[in-house]
């Protein structure tokens, strides 16, 4: 089972949120594991964006993965999601496109799979 953290306002319930973080992690083999998703403003991500990527500008999505992606037999802390409603068009998206960062999938070196399944995902689900 997943365990989630939520900081901050989102427009989406707690619910919604678990159910999109269950079915990102399901499709990359894992079940359990703890996570934080932080919604925060364009200033405090811009911030982290400058210091952890090197783009001094908000983003719509961070992801902060920990104990990396190889499966465990114990629950693993799987990282945290920041997300800029500001700059998100679809909160839905950030959420499943931060997920999958942290489950070790990266779109820029993977020709296009982590996004086309982010696709497929968001379009086998009721927005």
């Amino acid at each position: 089972m997943l365990e989630l953290e939520i900081v901050g306002e989102s427009a989406l319930e707690e619910a919604e949120l678990r159910r999109l973080c269950t079915i990102a992690a399901a499709a990359a083999g894992v079940a359990d594991g703890h996570l934080a998703i932080e919604f925060v403003g364009a200033a405090r991500i811009g911030e982290l964006n400058a210091r952890y990527r090197g783009r001094p500008r908000p983003t719509d999505v961070l992801s902060f993965p920990v104990d990396g992606t190889e499966p465990l037999d114990d629950a693993r802390e799987l990282g945290d999601i920041i997300i800029c409603p500001e700059h998100t068009v679809d909160v839905r998206e950030a959420v499943i496109h931060g997920m999958l960062h942290l489950l070790g999938m990266d779109h820029e070196v993977d020709d296009g799979e982590m996004l086309a399944l982010q696709r497929d995902l968001l379009a086998a689900e009721p927005g």
